[in-house]
């Protein structure tokens, strides 16, 4: 700890000067503490946990085996978002024959009650609801943040197919007419 030394020093005529007093402190046991410290509030913090979104992959095939039947959804089984810009969804359940001018493409926010409504809506429309599937299609002109909004309202939706797609090339030309694009 500390410790203090005094030193006595007499003059001529047995006069006693004032003391002087080396001070000296030892510093071992406030670095103990300090460590002690900064171990106990490393132990007791809570460190912030990775968000992570569960994705459902299908399974790759073996290198040697060629796809050949890839299968084509029935589109009365499903229904295409498509994510625009400015925070704006598109949606429809046309084919290439079906979407040929902007009027069937339907704009949507993607406000998580605006979603569920066009997912039940188009869901109580499918010929066969148990296989119902939500197509995601992000545009250019969507972000990040909405896409992984779109992700989201799936599982809080609870739709079990979803899948991720391109935009096809037919899609592409109703949606620029839709929002303006050249």
């Amino acid at each position: 700890m500390a410790e203090v030394q005094v030193q006595e020093k007499g003059g001529k005529g047995g006069k006693v000067r004032s003391k002087k007093h080396n001070a000296r402190v030892d510093m071992t046991p406030m670095v103990d503490l300090g460590f002690l410290l900064i171990t106990f509030f490393m132990f007791t913090t809570t460190f912030s946990k990775p968000n992570i979104m569960d994705m459902k992959l299908p399974a790759k095939p073996p290198k040697d085996q060629q796809i050949t039947d890839i299968p084509e959804i029935d589109l009365s089984n499903a229904v295409t978002f498509l994510l625009g810009k400015d925070d704006k969804m598109y949606y429809h359940q046309l084919d290439q024959n079906g979407l040929t001018d902007p009027g069937k493409l339907t704009e949507s926010t993607l406000d998580s009650e605006d979603i569920a409504k066009v997912i039940a809506t188009a869901k109580a429309r499918a010929k066969r609801p148990d296989i119902f599937t939500v197509i995601i299609k992000p545009t250019d002109d969507s972000n990040y943040e909405n896409f992984v909004d779109i992700l989201d309202e799936m599982a809080i939706t609870k739709t079990d197919h979803y899948g991720i797609g391109e935009v096809k090339p037919w899609e592409k030309a109703v949606y620029d007419q839709k929002v303006g694009n050249k």
